[in-house]
């Protein structure tokens, strides 16, 4: 009999799981292992409750699924004296401020997958809150299978078809679309970011993918997409328009309000996600581990397409 109490994330969700019974001292169990990435592979994510709010317990569940990777941008803070791999991701008066609806909010990111500026996409990320908001301060999560499969069939021939170029420059006015209505940037991201993009080549990846189950994945952002090869910027610019619109259209988002003794896990490859943001006089930490790996279908948009990528892809 497992030793892991495992249920779905919302009964009316075709992803995610809630999992508990999770220990230091269980974690090297090969069949809770085995268990519990059957159950990563199902769901797309999974929140660990009642554990050991710890980096080493953050560590050990992290390397259940893969070996942990670094992060690729190397002004992002480091948690020193900790583990290596483990970020901190915190509210920052002098960054990253906007406002959505006359709120002014921090942290706050639109919809996206991890690491899309890059020719690799890591496997998953692992979250706990350090320091929780006291309200706000929401991660939300949409599964990109269920996205595909929501999708208008002429939106999924079209998404089909599309390779999408993504940066690092992340700038919120090069971003014509995925941001709500009432938006307003007060303060940006800083010259840093934009100077870091500078180093990279752009990325490419596919808006659709087809996993070995054979489930199609629905897999875009608008956060640093820039163009969509073989079209011109402008036509770019109006297909990623109506795909996205579409695609917000059809999401059925799980919002997570964080509490204590939790850790999140999530595909990086299969779910997008965001965070709501919160009122810049709260506190707000997140520890974020990384998840080595790679879907084989990104590359540098100054690389050829090689076989290898393109029998992946078929």
């Amino acid at each position: 009999m497992s030793l892991l109490k495992v249920k779905p994330l919302r009964e009316d969700l075709p992803f995610g799981a809630r999992v508990e019974g999770l220990t230091p001292e269980n974690i090297h169990d090969p069949a809770i292992r085995q268990q519990l990435n059957e159950v990563f592979e199902d769901r797309g994510m999974i929140v660990f409750e009642h554990v050991e709010q710890t980096s080493q317990m953050q560590v050990d569940i992290s390397e259940v699924f893969g070996p942990l990777k670094d992060h690729p941008v190397k002004m992002v803070e480091r948690v020193e004296g900790e583990h290596p791999g483990v970020i901190a991701i915190r509210t920052d008066p002098k960054a990253g401020r906007v406002e959505i609806d006359g709120k002014e909010l921090l942290t706050w990111q639109p919809w996206h997958f991890d690491h899309s500026y890059n020719n690799e996409l890591n496997r998953a990320g692992v979250l706990r809150a350090q320091v929780r908001a006291p309200e706000g301060g929401l991660t939300g999560f949409a599964d990109g299978i269920q996205l595909y499969n929501s999708l208008p069939e002429h939106i999924q021939k079209k998404l089909e078809g599309m390779t999408v170029i993504y940066t690092l420059d992340l700038d919120y006015s090069r971003q014509p679309y995925g941001l709500p209505k009432n938006f307003k940037e007060i303060i940006g991201k800083g010259a840093a970011l934009a100077e870091a993009a500078k180093l990279f080549p752009r990325a490419l990846h596919p808006a659709v993918w087809t996993r070995k189950t054979g489930e199609k994945v629905a897999h875009i952002s608008p956060y640093g997409q820039r163009d969509i090869v073989g079209l011109s910027h402008e036509e770019g610019y109006k297909a990623f328009a109506e795909v996205w619109d579409a695609v917000e259209a059809a999401l059925t988002p799980f919002y997570h309000q964080w509490q204590d003794g939790e850790m999140v896990i999530w595909d990086n490859w299969r779910m997008l996600h965001m965070a709501t943001g919160c009122d810049p006089k709260y506190d707000r930490i997140m520890h974020r581990t990384t998840i080595k790996g790679d879907y084989g279908l990104g590359r540098w948009e100054t690389e050829p397409k090689t076989a290898t990528t393109a029998d992946a892809m078929a």
